[in-house]
């Protein structure tokens, strides 16, 4: 088994509120990984004294412990059980139903020698090659699917419509104070023969296919694999950079952070 991770902020000076970690906590090849995106809103209050950086990381190892030391439990059950131990360690000093209170997109993957299990929320992405060379994106498209309206709006009301949107009926949903929302994640099962390489990403490195266009999903993950995250990270900030104004490239910041973790499962 091989693991490669990179994660980079989308600015010097800025904290990455993106998450990234993996265990193997067994010597049969048993382990897991979580991969989160935490929301960067708007500047102004949030309700919470803590910050995204901090609920990334609070919500991401809570997720990671859930899933690696109690393997018979659905995946939907840890992130719902971790969602809520996060909550509960600032919901005294934090207004949990703020609408901006801090939350994150969530993909998490745990295998053992029978099963390789998934789950995502939101858009971060999974890539899956198996080993009959098959390909599988497992991807959570809510957002995408509101995408279009917004863009019909003028650009001062997209950010409202999208908030509006989150967490909401018919919108889209982050991991934030309410655990319901684990049972809306995308979620699946392949047999642990039938899987050779999974990688979890978060959007920032999505880009180098939905905004560059430097390749599609397989390619991506053959580059993953052969030239390492970090490599690729450092290509889409080289095609961040060479369209600082978003010209050719429309998006809504000029960088954002970036983080992908490569699993060879042989």
């Amino acid at each position: 088994m091989r693991i490669q991770s990179a994660t980079e902020p989308g600015a010097t000076g800025h904290p990455n509120e993106d998450f990234a970690a993996f265990a193997t906590p067994t010597e049969a090849g048993d382990g897991a990984l979580v991969v989160l995106d935490g929301v960067t809103g708007p500047t102004g209050d949030s309700g919470c004294e803590h910050g995204v950086t901090w609920f990334s990381a609070r919500l991401g190892g809570a997720l990671l412990t859930a899933i690696g030391t109690a393997p018979s439990v659905p995946l939907t059950e840890c992130l719902a059980h971790s969602i809520t131990r996060t909550a509960d360690a600032h919901r005294d000093s934090c207004d949990l139903s703020h609408r901006r209170t801090p939350q994150a997109t969530v993909v998490c993957v745990r295998w053992n020698a029978r099963s390789v299990e998934y789950l995502v929320l939101s858009d971060s992405i999974l890539l899956i090659r198996e080993s009959t060379g098959a390909f599988r994106t497992v991807l959570d498209d809510r957002l995408d699917q509101l995408r279009p309206a917004a863009r019909r709006l003028p650009p001062d009301q997209r950010v409202a419509f999208v908030e509006g949107a989150r967490n909401a009926p018919g919108g889209f949903f982050t991991a934030a104070a309410d655990p319901s929302v684990a049972r809306l994640a995308v979620t699946g099962s392949l047999p642990r023969e039938r899987v050779r390489t999974v990688a979890a990403l978060t959007d920032g490195l999505g880009r180098w296919v939905e905004t560059f266009a430097l390749g599609d999903w397989p390619a991506l993950l053959t580059a993953l694999t052969d030239r390492g995250p970090a490599a690729i990270v450092a290509e889409v900030r080289a095609a961040e950079s060479a369209d600082p104004e978003g010209a050719a490239h429309p998006r809504g910041k000029t960088h954002d952070d970036a983080t992908g973790v490569v699993v060879d499962l042989g």
